[in-house]
């Protein structure tokens, strides 16, 4: 049995014996390194709830540094945070980028919101982002899909969460059938789901069910940045704010106005070509929306 421990590297005074006077059995040294493996696992794998927390950063005294105050998390914070850890540690995410010539629609745009009856709301470029984005989904199913152990479930509904900035913290409110509603009829979901989030009256049923998420930073700035899937989708939509730029239409470079467009995917279900021939594709629909209906 010495000969045994030795090679293992296990030190005998150390295993607890159950054989007869004492002796140290070959079982005495396997249960042995058992527990010790046990330990050890529970020491380098953190449980999942941990992970999902944060709590495995250091505990720091920042006031050593300087001046402070602490702020609880939000509740929806607190509730969020969870879910995009898990999104991001277990879907294998990709971005890709695109920009789309809004020029004509921005002028229809402001059209419409010029013959806007009293009271209606306004007309905003995220109401025909939902708009293409949920003919774009008919016509590439697997993107309004999900999965669901070993299968990929195709949803024949297309509802799509936007995001929505409240005091808070972000929520995702979820408008169904956008594929046979037209943009006026989105305008006004919109308006109404949004203002509820930032009353905080948004029930948890108008969060559900969601095929697709749209997240806008339009009216904020920025040039692209890479949105986090809310699964269990598997692609989310961002947009950027416009901005005039040049485009060759064969003879000359005329001022157009662009739109940039990230999307994030999961690689388990969509490949990159794909994702690159929706986006081309939405990118389509948002140049000529005639191609929609409205």
């Amino acid at each position: 049995m010495q000969l045994y421990a030795r090679k293992l590297g296990i030190d005998l005074t150390t295993v607890g014996a159950t054989g007869p006077r004492g002796r140290i059995l070959q079982e005495d040294v396997e249960r042995y390194i058992r527990a010790a493996l046990s330990r050890a696992n529970a020491i380098v794998t953190p449980s999942a709830n941990t992970l999902l927390r944060g709590d495995t950063a250091p505990e720091i005294d920042f006031a050593k540094f300087g001046s402070i105050e602490r702020q609880p998390l939000s509740r929806v914070r607190r509730l969020s945070g969870p879910a995009l850890t898990r999104s991001w540690q277990t879907i294998p995410h990709v971005t890709n980028f695109d920009q789309a010539d809004v020029t004509d629609l921005e002028a229809f745009r402001v059209s419409l919101s010029g013959a806007a009856l009293a009271g209606e709301a306004k007309v905003t470029m995220l109401a025909f982002l939902i708009k293409a984005a949920a003919a774009a989904l008919k016509t590439f199913p697997e993107l309004n899909a999900s999965l669901s152990g070993g299968d990929i479930i195709l949803k024949r509904y297309v509802h799509i969460g936007f995001a929505v900035d409240t005091p808070g913290g972000l929520l995702v409110p979820v408008i169904r059938d956008c594929d046979a509603k037209g943009v006026r009829e989105l305008a006004a979901e919109m308006a109404g789901l949004a203002g509820r989030a930032r009353d905080g009256k948004l029930k948890a049923t108008e969060m559900h069910g969601g095929c697709f998420s749209i997240s806008s930073l339009g009216g904020i700035g920025g040039t692209g940045f890479t949105p986090i899937i809310n699964a269990p989708e598997v692609a989310i939509l961002g947009a950027a704010r416009t901005a005039m730029k040049p485009q060759w239409n064969g003879s000359a470079f005329v001022p157009r106005l662009m739109l940039p467009l990230c999307l994030s995917w999961d690689h388990r279900v969509i490949d990159g070509a794909l994702a690159a021939r929706f986006l081309s594709h939405l990118c389509g629909l948002l140049a000529d929306l005639r191609r929609v209906g409205l």
